[in-house]
């Protein structure tokens, strides 16, 4: 009979040591994990008959997440979480995402091995179905959130201070900038092939030069934007799906930093605007602007798409060149 192979997943290392020896005395093929991160590459890369987990880990990410990745890559492995300090909200969550039991420290070794032994002993055990969504459809519903973590993190850095703005002329490129990221998503293109024009990024380049900012806003806003999509991603783990993460990470890299540079190439081909005799808002201004002739904004603006467009691809060749 092959052994049962069990992951054990604590940030304590007395906990690793003493209850991972007591589990390998019991004849568990003992797997251990110090960090969410370490959990979730060793449930990338290998199969698992138990998951024992400790519910509150520090850094990004707890328990929570790890029974999500378990129940997508085993949906049959038998999951325990371990909580120094229980309290019903996560508790609660925990039993929502049909863990099979919440345990509370400290803990008895015996009678871990004893509820371990009693889950394998059952019969035919049903497997424990989780919906797994796309990530395209997750970040498309989580907009919302992305947009406040991005406003959140900007507000941090103070990179739109210089300028008065209000917050939905900080955060009106966003719509775009994430739509086109769940395209990218739901249609594959090769990473780093800049295969996809944005004029909207085209635009938000040369709408920040003209508002006065400096070229780094456009570094600071695409950081955050990245890291809003990188948290959303994780938050919603247990339905995205351990399968689609090191994927979807990677296309979200690739299109924020495809945008940024689009973004650059509009701001480096617009000439800097002053507007020291108007002071309404820069929205405001580009919508009377468009009112009274958008055709002729366009056609008098110092952008022009095609050489913004061979300045990104030049850009890009000779990245990839170098």
């Amino acid at each position: 009979m092959a052994p049962v192979k069990l992951l054990l997943v604590d940030d304590d290392e007395s906990v690793l040591t003493g209850l991972g020896a007591v589990l390998d005395a019991h004849e568990f093929e003992v797997t251990t994990a110090s960090s969410v991160m370490e959990a979730l590459q060793h449930i990338a890369s290998e199969s698992f008959d138990v998951l024992l987990s400790d519910l509150h880990m520090p850094g990004d990410g707890d328990g929570l997440i790890v029974v999500g990745a378990m129940r997508h890559a085993n949906p049959k492995a038998v999951t325990l979480l371990l909580s120094a300090n229980p309290d019903m909200t996560k508790a609660s969550a925990a039993m929502l995402r049909q863990v099979d039991d919440v345990i509370t420290k400290p803990v008895k070794p015996d009678s871990i091995v004893q509820a371990i032994r009693q889950r394998l002993a059952q019969e035919n055990p049903l497997p424990h179905s989780l919906t797994i969504e796309s990530a395209a459809a997750v970040l498309e519903r989580e907009s919302a959130s992305v947009t406040q973590a991005w406003l959140h993190a900007m507000k941090e850095t103070g990179g739109l201070t210089a300028v008065p703005m209000t917050e939905e002329e900080q955060c009106d490129y966003l719509p775009d900038a994430i739509d086109e990221i769940v395209y990218r998503l739901r249609y594959p293109q090769r990473l780093g092939s800049m295969t996809l024009f944005s004029m909207a990024a085209l635009q938000h380049g040369v709408r920040r030069r003209r508002q006065g900012l400096g070229a780094t806003v456009l570094v600071e806003e695409a950081r955050a934007l990245q890291v809003a999509l990188f948290q959303a991603v994780q938050h919603n783990l247990d339905l995205i799906g351990v399968g689609q993460l090191s994927g979807t990470l990677m296309v979200i890299a690739d299109e924020v930093n495809a945008q940024l540079l689009q973004s650059l190439s509009g701001y480096e081909n617009e000439k800097p605007v002053g507007f020291p005799q108007d002071n309404r808002p820069a929205l405001k201004r580009e919508k009377d602007a468009a009112e009274t002739s958008r055709g002729q904004e366009i056609a008098e603006s110092t952008v022009k798409v095609p050489e913004a467009a061979i300045f990104v691809r030049k850009y890009m060749s000779s990245r990839l060149s170098s």
